[in-house]
């Protein structure tokens, strides 16, 4: 199994490796909102506690 960064932020590829989705799905949340993510040039990085907050909002229902 490959090894993920645990740093403050992670790539699209990190971002559906940990949410066990393809990168096409992880781009699309991306694009939809769904997923937060913030643009640097012309790379796309997700905010390690951002998902995780996502995350929890799920857990609970929170969202449709």
């Amino acid at each position: 199994m490959e090894q993920i960064d645990t740093g403050a932020v992670l790539t699209v590829d990190q971002v559906a490796k940990l949410l066990a989705i393809s990168r096409i799905s992880a781009y699309k949340g991306i694009r939809t909102g769904e997923i937060p993510s913030i643009k640097i040039g012309r790379s796309i990085r997700v905010h390690r506690a951002a998902l995780a907050r996502m995350l929890e909002g799920r857990e609970y229902g929170n969202v449709p």
